[in-house]
């Protein structure tokens, strides 16, 4: 098959390739060629013209020159980017183009009639590519890089690699090609120019000497020819340390000064080696290599520091020993073979430590001390003695003493100048077995060195104590009981403790065993059994039985003691069991039982209970006074919770005190009493002023008494008005009834009589003349 290409750019002689095609017969097909013509499919980037750039022209074989075809460009950019003059076909740029935004456009022609729209020919595709020129400079992908190596590094160590790109097409010409060079940083680093690869160029560089390198690389396009693009970045190269150097002392020798009472555990002194390296690379180990007081002291490392820490071991005395030299290595923990050469990375110093001497307190000769007395020991008995004496070369006297918060009740003392310590006060071993006591020694010349000393005093045991029954025993016995028959085991204690056990001896009392009813049988095993020596037993005749047994031990001195065992006579059935015992058979055949007598007893100490509560609380019951509020009476007023005797009490209460005849005048009708004509208004004679009288005051008083006999809503029964003042000079004296006069001898009450029906029966009995009274 002979095809002609077509869509691609030819000169015009080659414009009538036509693509042939044989069929079956082997004729050849003949296909019509395309009557198109392309000018330019290339466009250079970045035009700086005036004009718009030329890009190419469309022209068809149909076109005739008579402006009856019409050129239609469509695809990216067409309208916008580029414009086809319709009837021409010409192609033009209208905008700057750039290739790296793209690089290139895809279109589609098509040639139509004018006036039907018909296309006259197929549409076609077509591809402009824009060509590119060095427009962009090469660019680092960071504009600074960190970067670490090792110190005293080999040359030719890698180090880092810078990367620079250029936007440019790496497919044409050399726009895109880079080349790397190094402007600062020699003659330390270099740089590879093809790839970008820092590397050492300078042997033995010691971070001790300098640590940090700023180097600036450019990479340049156009393969580092003249006229190419260039940028440049900064690597900031830190060289890492390595141990190249070993510790060393500052000194030869350290001194310190450590006084005599410093605890254990106690830092003496802090030394130091210096290493320049850091980090792990400056990591020390102090130990001691030599001593003079071994186990004395010790060493070890404070990592954060790294110091020397010498710490106290065992106790320092002055008067023993006073100083001490030492010998300590330091030596890296992290050694690097590289650098054996240079040296053994440790190194040693010497240190001197002077013990200073301190006024220390008495020391005893023991940590505690332990001692024995018997309970029976006799006041003043010297039990044992402590010993304390001053560690100081001065030798100072020591008094002892009893610390009294360890006893409090004074059970021992001690000799304030030998330390003997002995009983104070007697002794009981079955009260306390042990006294821990603490004994204090004092410096003569300086008090307040003190110290203390436990004392552990044992009381041992003498046998001073009787034994008796282990537990109250209820014992009973059956009246159909037979002789000889066991009714209780019975056994003792004793709060002795002999070394070989107790032994306990159990027997009847001698003033019984002449006419005893029961036997006492010893087991020789601490316990005895009671036994009866009748066959029978009548709770009628005797309820109770008191068997006296006497019991003692077997140690020296003996004591003994004799115990009452309480015998209850019971009524039992043919088992053995009992039934009923003493009170409660006597009250069985009355017909009550026991839980009866107790209900009935119950009932009537709670009835008696009722009746005390009920009369207490009715003593204490108050009466309501007639006055509720106090607060209205402003006057001298005693209250009390005295009731009357009536109308008919005489010496209730002697009225007359409250008479004042210096304020009487002419009485108003009062108004809650009903006139009556039989009896007329008294007028009361106003005396005259004296000095004595003070007239404001009787004005006052006259015209509130006015004020309350007129008032129509006082109540109907005898009520107290108060007044603010007295007055002075009044002839009844004060109105208080405690000054009230006991008699009525010296009294008129004839007054009672004009006062009206209320006051009739007073009127009746104390108007009288004295003589009716009498009667």
């Amino acid at each position: 098959r002979v095809c002609a290409v077509t869509n691609c750019c030819f000169p015009s002689h080659l414009r009538s390739l036509s693509c042939f095609r044989q069929d079956a017969n082997g004729v050849p097909l003949r296909r019509s060629k395309r009557g198109w013509m392309w000018n330019q499919f290339f466009l250079l980037e970045e035009y700086t013209g005036t004009d718009m750039q030329y890009v190419g022209k469309l022209h068809s074989d149909s076109d005739r020159g008579d402006g009856s075809v019409r050129y239609v460009l469509t695809g990216e950019g067409a309208g916008s980017l580029f414009k086809i003059d319709e009837n021409s076909g010409d192609i033009h740029a209208t905008k700057r183009l750039d290739r790296e935004e793209k690089a290139y456009y895809i279109l589609h022609a098509k040639a139509v009639n004018r006036f039907t729209n018909e296309a006259l020919e197929g549409q076609s595709e077509f591809i402009i590519k824009i060509h590119d020129i060095n427009d962009n400079e090469p660019r680092f992908t960071k504009d600074l890089y960190m970067a670490r190596v090792p110190e005293m590094s080999d040359i030719g160590t890698s180090v880092i690699q810078v990367t620079a790109t250029d936007a440019d097409d790496a497919t044409y010409g050399n726009s895109a090609r880079v080349v790397y060079s190094i402007l600062e940083g020699q003659p330390y680093f270099s740089v590879d120019p093809e790839t970008g690869l820092i590397k050492t160029a300078l042997p033995g560089m010691d971070r001790e000497v300098k640590e940090n390198y700023q180097v600036v690389i450019q990479a340049k396009d156009m393969a580092g020819q003249m006229g190419g693009l260039s940028g440049t970045t900064t690597v900031s190269i830190t060289l890492s340390d390595v141990n190249d150097n070993p510790p060393r002392f500052s000194k030869t020798l350290y001194e310190f000064r450590v006084p005599e009472s410093i605890e254990l555990g106690s830092v003496v002194g802090l030394i130091r080696a210096m290493d320049a390296d850091i980090g792990e690379n400056a990591e020390m180990d102090y130990r001691i290599i030599g001593s003079d007081g071994p186990g004395m002291f010790d060493v070890s490392t404070n990592r954060s520091t790294q110091e020397g820490v010498i710490v106290l071991r065992k106790p320092l005395d002055f008067e023993r020993k006073r100083q001490y030299s030492l010998r300590v290595q330091v030596e890296n923990v992290h050694i690097n073979p590289r650098f054996f050469s240079v040296g053994p990375f440790r190194d040693e110093a010497s240190i001197k430590i002077i013990v200073e001497d301190v006024d220390e307190p008495p020391v005893f000769e023991r940590a505690s001390y332990i001692m024995e007395v018997k309970e029976d020991a006799a006041r003043n008995t010297i039990i044992g003695s402590v010993s304390a004496s001053d560690p100081d070369d001065k030798n100072s006297l020591v008094r002892y003493s009893i610390d009294r918060r360890t006893d409090m009740d004074r059970v021992f003392n001690i000799h304030a100048g030998n330390g003997s310590v002995f009983i104070f006060r007697e002794l009981d071993r079955e009260e306390n077995a042990w006294h821990n006591i603490s004994v204090t020694a004092t410096e003569f010349n300086n008090p307040r060195q003190i110290s203390r000393v436990p004392v552990y005093i044992r009381v041992l045991d003498v046998n001073d104590n009787a034994p008796t029954f282990a537990t109250n025993y209820e014992t009973f016995v059956c009246e159909n009981a037979k002789a000889n028959q066991r009714i209780q085991t019975v056994s003792a204690t004793d709060p002795d403790e002999p070394l070989g056990g107790h032994r306990f001896f159990f027997s009847l009392a001698q003033e019984a065993a002449g006419k005893a009813n029961f036997s006492v049988r010893d087991n020789k095993d601490n316990t005895a059994w009671i036994l009866t020596r009748r066959n029978s037993y009548n709770s009628l005749q005797k309820s109770v039985y008191h068997v006296p047994v006497v019991i003692s031990d077997g140690e020296f001195p003996m004591q003994s003691s004799t115990n009452t065992l309480t015998i209850r006579v019971c009524t039992c059935d043919r088992e053995g069991n009992m039934k009923l015992c003493n009170a409660e058979a006597l009250t069985a055949r009355a017909g009550l039982s026991t839980g009866a007598l107790v209900a009935i007893l119950l009932c009537v100490i709670i009835l008696l209970m009722i009746v005390v509560l009920f009369a207490a609380l009715r003593r204490q019951r108050k009466k309501e006074p007639l006055i509720i509020s106090k607060e209205d009476v402003r006057d001298n007023v005693v209250s009390y919770n005295d009731e009357g005797g009536g109308e008919e009490d005489t010496q209730a209460f002697d009225i007359g005190t409250l008479r004042n005849p210096e304020a009487i005048e002419e009485s108003k009708q009062r108004r809650d009493i009903v006139p009556e004509t039989f009896y007329p208004p008294v007028r009361r004679p106003v005396l005259p002023p004296t000095r004595d009288n003070n007239g404001d005051v009787r004005d006052f008083i006259n015209q509130r008494l006015q004020d309350n006999d007129s008032d129509p809503t006082a109540p109907p029964y005898d009520s107290l008005a108060t007044y603010a003042y007295e007055g002075n000079g009044s002839v009844a004296e004060s109105l208080s009834s405690l000054e009230s006069v006991t008699t009525d001898g010296d009294q008129d009450y004839n007054y009672l009589s004009e006062w009206g029906p209320r006051f009739k029966k007073l009127a009746d009995m104390y108007g009288g003349d004295d003589s009716d009274r009498d009667s």
